[in-house]
Formats: structure tokens, C-alpha cells, sequence
């Protein structure tokens, strides 16, 4: 029999995924399961970007640019100017969701065997990314009791080697929610000019920043424009994940240039996405006001709901929609499985996932969850419910 590849061998597993078949399991016995495992919001997506696909008259489904169309690029470039980023259509690569942005950046940027450091925990796929690449991931970690705030730059400085070639944020961050300051964008503005990196910036929660907190891009920050990448995806702004849309931004033209040849090796990105996502610009602002009141009333229930578990830690996040709670518990993974395989709370039980899968040093994260807040606040609290249920009879429970 053939062997299977190092590479894939060595592929992790995604904590956001790889519970499904328990979670299936269970659902063929009966059970309701709230799935707060996943940031698949609830929130309808915008009528005109529904409108916009009924309308589709085109005879044949023909291929699209490999930068994607230049009627959506225009469109998408004055959303962006709206935002202050400055930016021109041929700034922007279109690609096959924030996924593939992220991919061909990191692939772009940096050749296999050199290191690009991520504070964790961070996006699970990110491990999976770097190592399809061949890339390096130098983690640094953040923690739970000062709500995931950016390491010291002299944290980061001992990282560094001949090998350094970027630094990568999400901001707001998943799986934490934590909304980076201007004062930790100027920091590591000054480390990335200091040591010649790129910033790789994923924006994917751009729109869901809560309590009147200022969101700032490195796009804002001056002297960074030849080091930023900006990494989007219409999958949360627009409540449209399966519209697979996404797309890299840099100021830099040889990087443009190299990362359009990685996109030009995959043809190209969806015409009806595009055709989606451009009548989705003109979504009115009174739409993203009501998500985002209604995603914040959801974090201030979870938020408090967890906290008011004896034994349970929640930081209040300042964006996204997903919390990471530390729990009194021996090992996430089990704690998360059983809640699928051995508990059910009237017929009810909670889908997460385990923190571990979002940190690349071994051992971060055993106690610690991460939830999405991307249900109703009825079933939040039920939910909650379950949890405070199911904690209390987990034999793992530590006191």
C-alpha cells in the first residue's frame, strides 16, 4: 500500500472541526446541540447581496480575472477608502475566501524553512496554512489574565532570527476577540521597520468592535506601507461564509505582483461571489449598527454567564464574536467530547472548541474553551444552562 505523505501526516486537525462526529453522533440519538463550536453567525445576510444573485442574467459561467473582476475591485477599493486606507483597485487581489488570502500571503512573503511569529492563541488554520507552506510558526503567547493583550515587544525581539521573515495578527482576534491598541500597532509598527518584516494583518472582524473601541488598521499607520498585508474576507461582515470570498491588500507592487502569480496558478476566484459581494458595498450602515448591537447584547450574556460558573474565567473582549474561558477542568479535548458523548441536559447539549488546537506550544491551553457567540440570547442562555450542567458532573472537574 502507497504511504501518505510527511506533510500530511504531520496536517493538524481542526479543533474547530474535528469533533463532528461526536457532535453527529449525538444528534442522531436526539440531542439538540447549540453550536457555539464555530463562527457561523446566525445573522441574516444582507438583501442585496441576495437581490444581486436573482438578478444574475449571464448566458455562460465564464472564469473571472485571477485578480478578480475590475468592476468589484473598484467597488471594494472606495470601501476601503472609506475606512482611510488609501488604496488603489490594482492594490487588491481578489481570492477563494479569507482561507486563500491568507495562503498565498504567506506563501508570497516567505520562503519554506524561514519563521514568521503569531501571538497565540491564534486562528486555528493558521498551523495548517504555515505547514502546507513549509513555513515556520513562532508562536508567542498571550494570556488569559490580562485578556490576551499583545506580549512585550521584548518578547517578540527574542524571537527574532536571520529566519524572521513576518509577523501576523488577527485584529480583532480569533478565537480571544481581543482589539489590538494604538499603542501595540506602533509598537510593532517600529519592530517590523526596525527588522524589515511584514505585517500580515488579518481584518476578518474589522466590522464588530463593541463599547465604542477604536478600530485601527497598520494600513492607518505611516512607514509601514511596503510591510502591511491586509487579509479580508466578506464570510463575517456580510454573514456570507459560504459565498468563499476573500482578498490580500498591499501597497507593496512586487509582492502584489508575486502573490497574483499563486493566484493565476488557481485560475481564478468565483464570478457569482464577486457579483454578490460588490452589490454588498452598498449595504446600508444601519444594517451593521443592528449586528452589532445584537452581538453585543450576545457577548455581555455569555460573557457574564460564564463568569457567574464557579470555577470559570471570562475576559470581556473588545471585538469578533468568540470568547475564550479558562474552566476547571483536567483536559479541554475530553471535556468538550464528553459534553457530546455522555451528557445532555433535557435532551440539550454544548458543542465548543478546545482551546489547544489554537496555540502551536505544546500543552497551552488544556483548560481553556473557546466559544462563538453566534446564537440568540434565548439559546445563549440555555446553553449556559447546559454548561453549568455539565460541569458539575464531568469527572475531569477539578475544584
Amino acid at each position: 500500500m502507497p504511504s501518505i505523505s510527511s506533510k500530511g501526516l504531520e496536517m493538524p486537525a481542526s479543533p474547530i472541526r474535528k469533533l463532528t462526529p461526536y457532535a453527529d453522533k449525538a444528534k442522531q440519538e436526539g440531542k439538540h446541540i447549540y453550536h457555539l463550536n464555530i463562527g457561523q453567525p446566525d445573522i441574516e445576510t444582507p438583501q442585496v447581496m441576495l437581490d444581486a444573485i436573482k438578478s444574475i442574467s449571464f448566458k455562460v459561467w465564464a472564469y473571472t480575472p485571477s485578480e478578480g473582476t475590475a468592476s468589484y475591485r473598484n467597488k471594494l477599493s472606495t470601501y476601503y477608502n472609506e475606512l482611510g486606507y488609501g488604496i488603489t483597485a490594482q492594490d487588491i487581489l481578489v481570492t477563494n475566501g479569507g482561507s486563500e488570502a491568507i495562503t498565498i500571503a504567506m506563501q508570497a512573503c516567505i520562503n519554506p524553512g524561514e519563521e514568521i511569529i503569531i501571538p497565540e492563541p491564534f486562528y486555528a488554520n493558521y498551523n495548517g496554512f504555515a505547514r502546507s507552506a513549509g513555513i515556520i510558526i513562532k508562536p508567542i503567547l498571550s494570556y488569559i489574565d490580562d485578556g490576551f493583550a499583545l506580549p512585550p515587544i521584548a518578547a517578540f525581539e527574542e524571537l527574532i532570527t536571520n529566519k524572521t521573515k513576518a509577523i501576523a495578527i488577527c485584529n480583532p482576534n480569533n478565537p480571544t476577540g481581543y482589539l489590538y491598541s494604538r499603542k501595540e500597532l506602533e509598537a510593532l509598527r517600529e519592530l517590523c521597520l526596525k527588522h524589515d518584516l511584514f505585517l500580515l494583518a488579518d481584518e476578518a472582524y474589522r466590522e464588530f468592535c463593541y463599547d465604542g473601541r477604536e478600530f485601527l488598521s497598520p494600513m492607518h499607520l505611516e512607514g509601514l506601507e511596503q510591510h502591511v498585508v491586509v487579509l479580508d474576507t466578506v464570510s463575517k461582515r456580510y454573514s456570507a461564509c459560504g459565498a468563499r470570498l476573500g482578498c490580500m491588500i498591499t501597497k507593496n507592487s512586487a509582492l502584489w505582483n508575486t502573490a497574483l502569480k499563486f493566484a493565476q496558478a488557481r485560475l481564478s476566484p468565483p464570478a457569482v461571489a464577486q457579483i454578490a459581494a460588490e452589490a454588498a458595498v452598498d449595504t446600508p450602515q444601519q444594517y451593521f449598527d443592528a449586528v452589532k448591537a445584537e452581538y453585543t447584547d450576545r457577548r455581555d450574556v455569555l460573557v457574564a454567564g460564564l463568569n457567574r460558573i464557579s470555577g470559570v474565567y471570562c475576559p470581556n473582549p473588545g471585538g469578533a464574536f468568540y470568547v475564550v474561558a479558562r474552566f476547571p477542568i483536567d483536559n479541554a479535548d475530553r471535556f468538550c467530547q464528553w459534553m457530546l458523548e455522555h451528557f445532555a441536559y433535557e435532551n440539550q447539549t454544548v458543542m465548543m472548541a478546545p482551546a489547544t488546537g489554537f496555540y502551536s506550544t505544546a500543552d497551552a491551553g488544556t483548560n481553556e474553551v473557546r466559544l462563538a457567540y453566534v446564537l440568540n440570547t434565548a439559546d445563549l442562555k440555555k446553553a449556559l444552562v447546559c454548561l453549568e450542567k455539565g460541569l458539575a458532573e464531568y469527572p475531569g472537574r477539578r475544584v
